[in-house]
């Protein structure tokens, strides 16, 4: 077998004791990719999983005679109940049931070592739903399989029709089967530097006629190469969580980046004189009119990968080396986070809790574009939504399907915006009403006639702080005592990127360092027990940038009554910072520093989403 799988040998314990925690070894360090697979010791093959638990994992007769309560009353099998039960670890399952089966089991699959051309064989569809995945050919002939459930023997059954073999079984969590059948299509990430040389070598009158819809982005086998490209382009981004691809025309060359976690990154130069076929595609892709060159124009893209609904919004504008596209992209099926998991602190998750549970009044969240706003905006709804509930949101465009509640996109060309979307909403008999933005007087006094009249408004706007909202309200032209009798609380926040827990470096950081993000060498102690930090430095899993993934930063402003007095004095933004602060407010930069302390971003970070705080 390829070395995908690679066996040691566990001794067999003499004795039940003898073998807790030894069933099988999670990792070894042969050659630093190694998964270690075991059949497990001989004497628990063939025993009841239950008992397998016991002594691989220390699982009490308690629990699992409770788990078995719960199997007689409402089915399943024992190991998904003792997962869910929280008895026990998914993984713990997958081991015992490969010792019982005397199977090995399979920790981590490399997508590099396995076999493309057996792949091809099993549609990417039926493999994450049956949850397996072809890995080589074996010495017998038989072809080895990770599957997560080998007691099923309907999908063995139709993997060896498509594979048109005897399959041998190997065990693996759900979850790193589908992981890796994502890692496998990853390799196609690559084809869009090949495709470059490609077409560097051909005509490009031979392209022209080639530009025809294509199918589904993992079932297209379209030979265009710029048919290939543009389909790899779209696929990289959506696996590496680009929100943006840019498509600049410039002088002499053509280039191609990336926004990934805010940052943009270069990632292809196709040759110049692809630039109208590229952007030809495109435009016909988002069906918009490739002979007009001279106007904007906006269009959209929807496509399906590997499962998830990816919607493109797709903008064009002329330049003077020619089009200019931006594509933004947004993931469908993104699973829709809670306020507990976008990096809100207890305090400030306590603040917002209490406040989205009022009756009535305004709630906004500010930030600057790309900040997370909305994100936050739907984590709140969810938490509220309930079938007692009629909630309604006007939003542009609609990012997310929330199940239960009613979402209406704006559409300025008929005369549908927020304004007039919140007039209609008041008819609708609403008890939660969200705005996807205040950006003019006439929403704004919608909203607070909305909020007086017993319905709780959430909202955002543009400003860089949170006490900076009350004077945006009021720079509108919305008179002072309509903002302090109306307004509940206003949430400013950031995003910043996440230290790569792979490759970050711990270090003692300097006095200087400390005072940029408020905290001295005592308080970095004292506060959080901590002399060192974090700093990034880079390795492949993180694309050598050295972070990877984004969480919030915030500052949340309640409005209580001495805020209340000093918005109807029109005092300015930092008087009244200064007083939130007094009554234990957090700033962006202090919930920033703590974030530091924690490990979970850089000062270097923090600092370059919070200047306006210093």
């Amino acid at each position: 077998m390829s070395e995908l799988i690679r066996q040691t040998s566990v001794d067999a314990p003499h004795s039940a004791a003898e073998g807790t925690g030894a069933l099988i070894e999670g990792n070894a360090a042969l050659d630093g990719r190694t998964q270690v697979i075991s059949h497990g010791p001989a004497f628990l093959c063939g025993r009841p999983l239950g008992e397998i638990l016991k002594v691989s994992c220390g699982l009490s007769d308690e629990k699992l005679q409770e788990a078995l309560a719960v199997q007689a009353e409402k089915g399943g099998r024992i190991g998904e109940v003792l997962v869910a039960l929280k008895a026990v670890q998914e993984e713990d399952v997958g081991r015992a049931l490969g010792a019982q089966l005397d199977l090995p089991y399979l920790a981590r699959i490399f997508p590099d070592e396995v076999d493309a051309e057996l792949v091809k064989k099993v549609p990417i569809n039926f493999a994450k739903q049956a949850r397996l995945l072809p890995l080589s050919v074996e010495p017998d002939g038989s072809i080895a399989v990770a599957v997560a459930d080998p007691l099923d023997t309907a999908v063995l059954d139709h993997a060896r029709m498509l594979l048109a073999a005897d399959v041998t079984p190997r065990i693996a969590l759900a979850s790193t089967i589908v992981d890796a059948i994502n890692g496998i299509y990853d390799r196609s990430i690559n084809e869009a530097e090949q495709l470059v040389d490609e077409m560097e070598a051909q005509d490009l009158d031979s392209l022209a006629h080639e530009l025809e819809e294509p199918q589904d982005l993992l079932d297209a086998d379209d030979e265009a190469p710029i048919i290939r490209l543009v389909n790899s382009l779209l696929f990289r981004a959506a696996k590496e969580r680009a929100s943006d691809i840019h498509i600049e025309p410039m002088e002499r060359e053509l280039i191609v980046r990336f926004r990934i976690d805010g940052v943009l990154q270069e990632i292809i130069k196709p040759p110049k004189r692809y630039q109208n076929s590229i952007i030809s595609r495109v435009k016909i892709m988002s069906q918009l009119n490739i002979a007009e060159k001279r106007l904007p124009q906006d269009g959209r893209i929807r496509i399906k990968l590997a499962g998830r609904d990816i919607d493109i919004r797709v903008s064009t504008i002329p330049t003077t080396h020619g089009e200019r596209i931006v594509m933004r992209l947004l993931d469908k099926s993104a699973t829709l986070l809670d306020l507990a998991e976008i990096g809100m602190g207890p305090d400030v998750l306590a603040g917002m809790e209490s406040v989205i549970k009022r009756s009535h009044g305004i709630i906004l969240v500010t930030g600057p574009t790309g900040s997370g706003k909305t994100t936050t905006l739907y984590a709140a709804l969810s938490r509220i939504n309930s079938p007692d509930m009629n909630i309604l949101t006007v939003e542009d465009p609609v990012e997310y399907q929330l199940k239960g509640i009613g979402q209406m996109a704006i559409n300025p060309k008929i005369g549908l915006t927020f304004a007039s979307g919140l007039r209609s909403f008041l008819r609708q008999d609403p008890d939660v009403i969200m705005v996807g933005e205040i950006r003019d007087r006439e929403t704004a006094e919608i909203a607070i006639t909305a909020s007086q009249t017993g319905h709780l408004v959430f909202s955002t706007v543009h400003t860089n702080d949170a006490a900076g909202a009350v004077i945006r309200l009021v720079d509108m032209g919305i008179e002072p005592f309509l903002v302090a009798s109306t307004l509940t609380a206003i949430l400013a926040q950031r995003l910043v990127r996440r230290v790569c827990p792979d490759c970050r470096e711990e270090y003692e950081p300097t006095d200087a360092e400390l005072k940029e993000i408020g905290l001295s060498r005592a308080s970095l102690f004292e506060k959080f027990k901590r002399r060192t930090v974090y700093r990034a430095r880079g390795c492949p899993n993180c694309n050598r940038n050295g972070y990877r993934g984004r969480t919030g930063i915030y500052e949340l402003l309640l409005v209580d009554y001495d805020i209340q007095q000093l918005i109807l004095k029109n005092v300015d933004s930092a008087t009244i910072k200064r007083e939130a602060v007094k009554k234990g407010m957090l700033t962006l930069l202090d919930d920033g520093a703590r974030k530091v302390a924690a490990g979970e971003t850089t000062i270097a970070e923090v600092l370059s989403v919070t200047q306006e705080d210093l």
